[in-house]
């Protein structure tokens, strides 16, 4: 087939799933632009000028306008980070807490959480404690615990006061730094502002104490807690066991796993509690006694999960007892994990273990068999196929699982390299057929692919294809 003739097959009017997909687009943009002129002219309290104009928000929109203010007026793009934060009708995901870190760098930066604070009291700006939980998010997502402790103190220049909630995420922050003075006596002011330690400030100082190497502290304050009858402390308890794990102090775990087995109920030991046991060996070759573990998990009615599975399947394999994998498998699919969720994880092991020939006949085998393998596992064998220039066997195995429905296991960078290298080889028909797929399923080309394939394609002088390949690109 002549690259004329593919050209013709994508640009095929059905080949594209939304038609209005470009005017919706300008649409967005061009609303962008005129936030961010109107913001420009105004200049000064900006909350006001959006107050006025009252945008409709969704993550899209919030983005495009981030862009805008990127990078000359990052203030700007964060003020009216923080204002869409506080609108009813609209409410920012993590994801975009962490895309508005990373576009204006404010790990890099952090002065410009100062600045937007001192700005609101310098223009008499109206703010709520809301106001200041978005910007502790800012800093919690950045990790800039001095700044968060920062902000914490400058709330009652504005007469207002942090919640249980705005300490945990500052005391959080103060944990992850290992700066455990700090955090011990953030807990302990809470005290004296009339608000109480919760079950999330507790859990995270134990983890905090045992990140740092002082578990006597972290017993020492899961002993007070106890004595405060707090309620269920299992949560507290699993997260003291993981900390202790960790921590390498095995002895000390199996005999606080064994101190919660005969708790009597008050503090049971959960799936994440025997998990972290058997992690922790596993990690440490002790295999025969993560085994242990799980024969006293399993006495105690606790069934396994993906993680649980995953650790000692890894753990097999890099003994090279590949061969006992299957048995252990039909033993935990018993309790509740799923044979393909199985079968997935062992795949992932062996390609982690070196052993990608089996990984790959393994892989094989679950498609034959109707099993639908996850994500991860199909990623990993597609990419090493194409890696090792088996291109053809991955475009094949793409094909095999759209067949069985189950297409969205395939992320956007392996239906990427997939074409780069099709394209690299000669195999246009292929590559052609691939595009019209993503096309059809609404899969975008990944940024990073597109200038490789672009650069590929143009020797072939088909500008039309190229045309049709970026109208796919993210």
């Amino acid at each position: 087939m002549s690259l004329r003739s593919i050209s013709r097959i994508l640009s095929s009017p059905n080949r594209f799933l939304n038609p209005q997909f470009s005017t919706i687009r300008f649409a967005i943009t061009s609303s962008a632009d005129k936030i961010f002129d109107h913001l420009n002219k105004n200049g000064g309290n900006i909350e006001k000028t959006l107050a006025t104009i009252k945008p409709k928000l969704d993550p899209k929109f919030v983005s495009d306008v981030l862009f805008k203010c990127h990078p000359s007026q990052s203030q700007m793009g964060i003020r009216f980070f923080i204002w869409a934060g506080l609108q009813s009708d609209y409410r920012h995901s993590y994801f975009m807490y962490g895309k508005a870190c990373k576009l204006f760098e404010i790990s890099q930066n952090p002065k410009l959480i100062s600045d937007i604070i001192e700005a609101y009291r310098d223009e008499k700006c109206f703010v709520t404690v809301k106001t200041f939980k978005v910007v502790l998010n800012l800093c919690k997502e950045a990790k800039l615990a001095d700044e968060a402790l920062w902000v914490l103190r400058k709330m009652p220049e504005f007469n207002l006061f942090p919640d249980t909630t705005m300490y945990n995420s500052v005391i959080r922050l103060f944990c992850l730094k290992g700066d455990m003075n700090t955090a011990e006596s953030l807990m302990k002011e809470m005290g004296l502002v009339d608000l109480y330690p919760d079950m999330i400030t507790y859990v995270e100082m134990v983890k905090g104490f045992c990140n740092v190497g002082r578990l006597d502290d972290a017993f020492g304050l899961f002993k007070v807690v106890k004595e405060l009858d707090c309620g269920n402390n299992t949560v507290l308890c699993s997260a003291l066991l993981d900390g202790v794990c960790k921590s390498g102090d095995m002895e000390r775990a199996l005999e606080l796993l064994e101190e919660m087995e005969k708790g009597g109920g008050e503090v049971s030991p959960n799936v994440v509690a025997y998990t972290s046991v058997i992690q922790r060996f596993c990690e440490k070759g002790r295999t025969s006694e993560a085994l242990e573990v799980l024969d006293r998990m399993e006495a105690w009615g606790c069934f396994p999960n993906r993680v649980t599975v995953s650790c000692l399947i890894e753990r097999f394999c890099a003994e090279g007892r590949v061969e006992e994998v299957s048995k252990l498998i039909d033993r935990v699919v018993k309790g509740g994990v799923s044979y393909d969720e199985c079968c997935s994880s062992f795949v992932v092991s062996l390609k982690r273990t070196g052993q990608f020939e089996e990984a790959e006949k393994v892989f094989r085998k679950m498609i034959n068999n109707g099993l639908k393998p996850d994500s991860l596992a199909c990623t990993i064998v597609i990419k090493e196929l194409c890696l090792i220039g088996r291109v053809l066997d991955g475009y094949q195995l793409c094909d095999e699982i759209e067949k069985i429905g189950f297409w969205s296991s395939i992320d956007s960078d392996v239906y990427s390299l997939l074409i780069v290298g099709l394209c690299q080889q000669g195999h246009l028909v292929e590559a052609a057929n691939l595009v019209s797929l993503m096309l059809k399923k609404g899969i975008q080309l990944s940024a990073p692919y597109v200038d490789r394939i672009v650069e590929i394609l143009k020797k072939s002088g088909d500008e039309e294809l190229i045309h049709h390949l970026t109208r796919i690109c993210r």
